[in-house]
């Protein structure tokens, strides 16, 4: 009982009578036979093949039972086998509840936005999103409108709100009667919780009773309102059949001791009525769901399909098919532009980047790079400077003596043959020198130019980078496309930004169901006290679900699961209760709010 029920109708269009009175059949045979029995799987497959997943697919989790973490061992195994079997069967009902709960939020909540937009919103939704049937009733009743009485708009304004009230009105009193007999069943486990260390056997088959009654208290309440909904609604809902529960034999309410075949049979009518009240609410729930995806957006599937038809036949016109060869040209067109950019903006700098990573930065060390002629325009600086230096002092140089102290010697020299340059520029030493300043000036040259051709073989990565950056940026769009289509963060029990934010709302609507529960009590409106409790278990399981994979990843699921338990309780005092959800959103990291970006 995983799946809520079925959406198989889009608003405005009908379950087919045919297909709620096969279910209703279904009901009344199973009864007659055990609730695991081979009848009740097809039925559960049949009703699961039309909301697209089996009913049964997967046991979902859900807030635990107010059950003693301990208690005393019982006195035989059988004992055991059929206390698991009584647990598992409350627990049943429990997530029946849930997920009916979450049905009917789910189409509330989508009605509840309807009813927050303008009129005009209100007009467009009732014209153009209930189908191509109501678009063109809708729009032939508001022409005619327009030229009868000439408030067609106001009209139509008028019927969008009323039609959205009476669905908003109608799922909230169903979620009022299912909320309180979730409260109901809670606390009557609560209470039977207390009873269970002294006698387990007898406090467990007497909540059976006690549920079949609260199943008896639940038809009431629904056939009530669904009469009163039948005078008083514009909505068709005369195909829709009665909730009748069975009822457990006076005999089984009696005695201390029940017989293994009494828990049995009283198990398997606990299972028949959950089984028909699901039934019923797949019937009634889908008057008044939301419309689907596929009826709300006609429009724009329409469109997108006439135009995927105009593209199809566009193609078919220019392929092969027909004699064209104009798609094969595109093709080979497209290859080559594609191989293109894979080339110059791809393949090409993420070479030249290797390169000048791997080879270039490698061998640029001083002096394992320098060309052969300023090595030699170096060489023949040395031995100038040598010669001129062994001339001018009369001896032989120092063998360890630099290029910078002979050129010292040169320039003293030449400074003293400028005092009278025109008799030694013929007869001194002002030649040579001047010669080889001019030797010197074009190795300061030559080192230049090599430095320059080293900046910018240095800059070539630089241009590498410009060149990719186009496959860059297309990478990374196609990156965070990939990302947010595996992350989905969509849900509660997402990893996201969204999912912290709707994580923190499911505590905020605790607080607020608490503070309303507490409000009810005070006033001694007990019913609407039992009702708040409900929808505060509902928005606890809700929460339980959505932090549990969170919790146990970073270790504080023990922590967590014991406060989500204490709010539960109905006992605990609604001061405490607030205390518990201020630390939650304080301390747990699933439920702090991620930082803001900058």
């Amino acid at each position: 009982m995983d799946s809520p029920p079925p959406e198989n109708a889009g608003m405005g269009v009908k379950p087919t009578t045919i297909s709620v009175y096969t279910d209703y059949l279904l009901n009344r045979i199973s009864n007659y036979f055990p609730a695991t029995n081979f009848v009740n799987r097809i039925s559960n497959f049949y009703r699961g093949s039309r909301s697209g997943a089996s009913k049964r697919r997967r046991k979902k989790i859900c807030l635990p039972l107010p059950f003693p973490s301990s208690s005393p061992s019982p006195e035989s195994s059988t004992v055991v086998c059929e206390a698991s079997k009584i647990v598992g069967t409350l627990e049943d009902i429990m997530e029946c509840v849930f997920l009916n709960l979450h049905y009917v939020q789910k189409n509330l909540e989508y009605w509840q936005s309807k009813a927050e937009g303008s009129n005009a919103l209100k007009a467009y939704f009732m014209i153009c999103e209930r189908g191509p049937s109501a678009f063109l009733n809708g729009t032939a009743q508001l022409i005619r409108d327009c030229v009868g009485e000439g408030s067609g708009v106001q009209h139509t304004y008028c019927l969008a709100s009323s039609y959205i009230s009476e669905r908003i009105n109608f799922l909230i009193s169903l979620r009022y009667r299912l909320a309180t007999f979730l409260a109901q069943v809670y606390m009557k486990v609560d209470k039977a919780g207390e009873e269970l260390v002294k006698d387990t056997e007898k406090s467990l088959t007497s909540l059976l009773v006690e549920m079949n009654d609260l199943f008896l208290k639940l038809e009431a309440s629904i056939g009530h309102f669904h009469a009163m909904r039948q005078q008083s609604s514009s909505v068709d809902e005369s195909y829709s059949f009665p909730l009748i529960f069975e009822k457990l034999p006076e005999v089984n309410q009696e005695g201390s001791r029940w017989t293994d075949c009494e828990i049995r049979d009283a198990t398997n009518l606990i299972y028949q009525n959950i089984d028909r009240l699901n039934t019923y609410l797949a019937a009634i729930v889908t008057i008044h769901r939301k419309p689907r995806r596929v009826t709300r957006y006609w429009i724009p599937y329409t469109c997108g399909i006439v135009g995927i038809s105009i593209c199809s036949l566009w193609f078919l016109r220019h392929s092969s098919l027909v004699g064209s060869s104009d798609i094969d040209n595109w093709i080979r067109e497209a290859k080559d532009s594609t191989r293109s950019f894979w080339n110059d903006h791809v393949e090409q700098p993420l070479l030249s980047i290797r390169d000048d990573l791997f080879y270039t930065f490698r061998k640029r060390q001083k002096g394992a790079m320098e060309p052969e002629e300023v090595q030699l325009t170096a060489d023949s600086l040395h031995r100038m400077l040598q010669a001129f230096t062994e001339q001018t002092k009369g001896e032989k140089a120092p063998p360890n003596a630099t290029d910078q102290q002979m050129l010292e010697i040169v320039m003293m020299r030449y400074e003293k043959e400028l005092m009278h340059p025109i008799q030694n520029l013929f007869s001194g030493e002002l030649s040579r020198a001047l010669l080889i300043q001019v030797q010197k000036l074009k190795l300061d040259i030559e080192e230049a130019m090599l430095e320059l051709d080293q900046i910018l073989r240095a800059n070539e990565i630089n241009f590498a980078i410009l060149a990719a950056l186009p496959a860059f940026f297309l990478s990374l769009v196609v990156i965070m496309l990939v990302r947010a289509w595996f992350k989905q963060d969509k849900r509660a029990e997402g990893r996201g930004r969204v999912a912290r934010i709707q994580r923190r709302l499911l505590i905020v609507e605790i607080e607020r169901k608490i503070m309303q529960l507490e409000s009810c009590k005070d006033q001694g409106q007990e019913k609407d006290a039992q009702c708040m409790l409900g929808l505060a278990l509902y928005y606890l399981d809700r929460l339980y679900c959505a932090v549990e994979g969170h919790a146990r990843a970073t270790g504080e699921w023990i922590s967590l699961r014991q406060d989500i338990i204490d709010l539960a309780k109905p006992d605990i005092q609604t001061a405490h209760k607030l205390r518990i959800t201020s630390r939650m959103e304080r301390v747990y990291d699933c439920l702090l709010p991620l930082p803001k970006r900058q």
